[in-house]
């Protein structure tokens, strides 16, 4: 396995033993040792927790093998100095490391190296009590074999139960500039207050009141103020799948002719009107205890982490979810504002209630008005969304997975595009499904009418007839906001993610250069997923360094320690490299031009060349069935039943490694037969390989502790596939031709006559072999993405006007 740490702060010996001093590694006894040797024996006495007595610890080290022939308890009786082979060959059992698997017992130092683990260094053999204390620093703050520091481990074994009985006035507790786990996550206090925000979405001529689920330390009971790490998660009171699955539309349906228009964006711009709004309730009285608890909450494992840190967990699913009111909206701007809402009552700047009733106000008098909001996917989305507000207060958002703008979710360039794996999928669909008041049966036959009434209007806004841009989805572009952004930003997106797609997040990282905040970008290989509990990139301690600084103002160098890009290898496991920049714009492109089943450095006289888009309905049926096998046989260079309905050209093989960094432009010439069509793309990697499986290994189930007698998550990893495949989808793109040079235009197109179309695939960034050939794939329907109307549509690409532009890496 590889160790990629980017939070670990290098620190001096003076600065080590003061932050040793206050978690009570170096004491009295470890201040009077006289040399290396006893040194290390009290350090390593104070990390064997299960050990009571000394006779028991004397077992525990014979376990542990100090040199191969001798175990520790026996070497340490002898009192030979401590070196680094003795050290670090003890540090890798203690580590979790295996002998024979990881490492070598007879040079442990190689195996560090190759692992990638810190190593102390000093220019004389035997180790002082100095080199000790500094070596032990750092083996602390070193990652395990299982996705964690050596003092998260300890952590985990108990180490920290001693200071739970700290007064509050010393927590939280600080250690290699992140947050330690002093507070006991088994005595939290659960509440719930009722949020009033600035919406009546639900038209009862009543502000809408959210409900919020708060769990935060008990020593914000004794005065101890702490900031919140707020997820807004419309999934988070319960979800309908039925309701959703009965909404989805058909995708089997034809392409039609959009009728011929000059619309401007500036037709179709969203403009906020003034709304009269209900008066705010009559405050009867004031409390600071809350009236209602609550059992397990819809969690997110990295707030789990930070619960015995000295931070606060807030979750609240918004309008339209059990016990809140109003209705769902699907990232309309009264959405972003009952969000924000949640935010604005943890500054001070908002009430809330104990009951839905009683009006009975309670403040956040607990939170110290810094707030982070974190979550993947909707979650992240909505933290998106409430950063573009500049709302007081929120110091950063964690967006994993977000949407920036919903246009770009469900469609493309004028096209109805469906997020990958879910045909039929739009925005009425996650509406209907995140309504979660229909579960509760009194309360949704009264607001049943208004939210069909809602959902028919939004089936009309969103359009699936045309798929082009317009108000509503401009109302849901958050980038049209970037310009408000006080947060600073972590971004992290997976680089094969096919449901928000990586176009959401690189409009965003673009639209910040300019912006005076810090941004932050990870890019992995994974689909749709998170990666908190991944072995091989130590997030969750960089999410730590970063709240740690952003949240209780720690001066721990976060914004210059860690990367401002992170981008994890596509082709050796568990590699992930640090970068400047991602998707430069001043990146120079190499052009490919098209040829006869070829991508070609020079353009040449080529003629035309013609597809189908038609299939015969047998065909048709098995790949509307069966997503997979026409995924598969679109790339596939041998003849199959798609030999007709695509082009497929490939460069030649690559002489040495590169690396496509951004956004890869297919500029095509392109005739059809009738006054409709699309096109869609699919840039490939050719060449045999093992590549990684398409989602994480589960290496450990439930294996990665997030606390002592507290919950855990899956220790996961990317690992290569156990056989050789021929090709690897790197990034796709469609386009209506209709919308060639607006998504809010639909222009003419007669039959048989040659358009040129620019399409910018979605960004990626993908390192090609060697050996490899880069291949481009133009087909018209994706069985995956577009509506399947297998129409007699024939597609003419003129080759000496097409070429494709790609951006290489230095």
């Amino acid at each position: 396995m590889k160790n990629n740490q980017f939070a670990r702060l290098d620190t001096d010996l003076t600065t080590a033993i003061s932050e040793m001093q206050t978690i009570n590694f170096y004491d009295a006894s470890v201040a009077n040792a006289t040399n290396g040797v006893f040194t290390y024996r009290l350090l390593l006495r104070k990390a064997f927790l299960d050990a009571t007595t000394g006779s028991n610890f004397d077992i525990k080290l014979a376990n542990y093998l100090a040199t191969p022939e001798t175990n520790l308890a026996d070497w340490l009786d002898l009192e030979q100095p401590v070196t680094a082979p003795i050290f670090y060959r003890v540090a890798l059992q203690l580590l979790d490391f295996l002998e024979t698997v990881d490492y070598d017992l007879t040079d442990p130092l190689a195996a560090m190296a190759k692992i990638q683990l810190p190593v102390y260094h000093t220019d004389h053999d035997e180790w002082s009590k100095d080199d000790v204390l500094a070596a032990w620093y750092l083996l602390l703050t070193t990652h395990t074999k299982n996705g964690q520091t050596y003092l998260d481990k300890l952590a985990v074994n108990g180490y920290f139960t001693s200071l739970y009985a700290l007064p509050a006035s010393k927590k939280p507790l600080f250690f290699n500039g992140k947050a330690q786990p002093v507070f006991d996550q088994n005595n939290l206090i659960r509440e719930v207050v009722y949020v009033e925000s600035d919406v009546d979405s639900d038209h009862d001529g009543k502000l809408d009141l959210l409900k919020a689920e708060i769990i935060r330390p008990r020593e914000t009971n004794d005065g101890l103020k702490v900031p919140a790490l707020y997820t807004s998660s419309p999934y988070n009171q319960g979800i309908n799948d039925e309701a959703g699955d009965a909404q989805t539309h058909n995708v089997n349906v034809p392409l039609t002719a959009k009728e011929l228009n000059h619309t401007s964006y500036a037709d179709i711009e969203y403009h906020e009107t003034d709304q009269t709004l209900p008066d705010k309730r009559t405050i009867a009285g004031e409390t600071t205890t809350t009236e209602e608890t609550f059992g397990r909450e819809a969690s997110y494992t990295l707030n789990d982490y930070f619960l015995a840190r000295g931070f606060a967990a807030v979750y609240a699913a918004g309008i339209g979810t059990v016990d809140s009111d109003g209705v769902q909206t699907c990232g309309s701007v009264e959405q972003t504002k009952s969000t924000v809402a949640i935010i604005e009552w943890l500054n001070g700047s908002r009430r809330a209630f104990t009951n839905r009733t009683d009006n009975i106000a309670i403040k956040a008098w607990w939170c110290n008005g810094n707030i982070a909001m974190t979550g993947r996917s909707y979650l992240g989305t909505l933290a998106t969304a409430a950063a573009t507000t500049g709302v007081d207060g929120l110091k950063t958002i964690i967006s994993e997975a977000a949407i920036s703008s919903w246009y770009d979710y469900y469609r493309d360039n004028g096209l109805v595009i469906a997020p990958g794996g879910f045909p039929g999928e739009d925005a009425d669909v996650l509406a209907v499904e995140t309504f979660s008041r229909m579960m509760k049966p009194a309360d949704y036959h009264g607001i049943k009418p208004f939210f069909d009434a809602q959902m028919k209007l939004m089936q009309e806004q969103m359009d699936r007839e045309s798929g082009n841009y317009n108000t509503f989805w401009d109302e849901r572009n958050y980038r049209k906001n970037i310009k408000n952004i006080k947060a600073d930003i972590v971004m992290v997106h997976g680089l094969n993610d096919w449901n928000v797609k990586p176009r959401n997040v690189e409009r965003l990282w673009d639209g910040l250069r300019d912006l005076p905040v810090t941004k932050k970008i990870i890019l992995h290989q994974g689909q749709h997923i998170y990666i908190n509990a991944f072995r091989s990139i130590d997030y969750t301690d960089m999410m730590n360094l970063w709240l740690s600084h952003e949240l209780y103002g720690v001066d721990n160098g976060a914004k210059e320690q860690l990367p401002n890009v992170v981008i994890q290898d596509n082709v050796t496991p568990e590699t992930w490299t640090a970068y400047k920049d991602w998707s430069e714009p001043t990146l120079p492109k190499s052009r490919y031009y098209f040829a006869n089943d070829e991508l070609v450095a020079t353009p040449a006289n080529h003629g035309a060349k013609s597809f189908s888009d038609q299939l015969p309905q047998e065909t048709f049926d098995r790949y509307a069935a069966h997503n997979d096998v026409w995924e598969q046989e679109l790339l596939t260079a041998d003849k199959n039943a798609l030999s007709n309905n695509r082009l497929l050209m490939k460069s030649a093989q690559f002489d040495d490694t590169k690396i496509i960094d951004g956004k890869v432009i297919v500029h095509a010439a392109v005739a059809v037969n009738q006054p409709l069509g699309m096109l869609s793309f699919q840039l490939v990697d050719y060449g045999e390989a093992k590549r990684f499986n398409v989602s994480p290994t589960t290496i450990n189930a439930h294996g990665l502790d997030l606390g002592y007698h507290w919950r855990e998550d899956s220790l996961r990893e990317f690992m290569l596939a156990s056989h050789k495949t021929a090709f690897k989808m790197i990034t796709k793109g469609h386009i209506n031709l209709q919308n060639r040079e607006h998504p809010w235009q639909n222009d003419e197109l007669k039959p048989n006559q040659f358009y040129e179309v620019s399409v910018e695939l979605q960004p990626t960034f993908h390192r090609l072999l060697a050996g490899h050939q880069l291949g481009l794939v133009v087909y018209a329907t994706d069985f995956g993405m577009t509506v399947r109307g297998n129409q007699d549509l024939q597609y003419s690409i003129s080759l000496d006007h097409s070429f494709v532009d790609v951006p290489f890496k230095d």
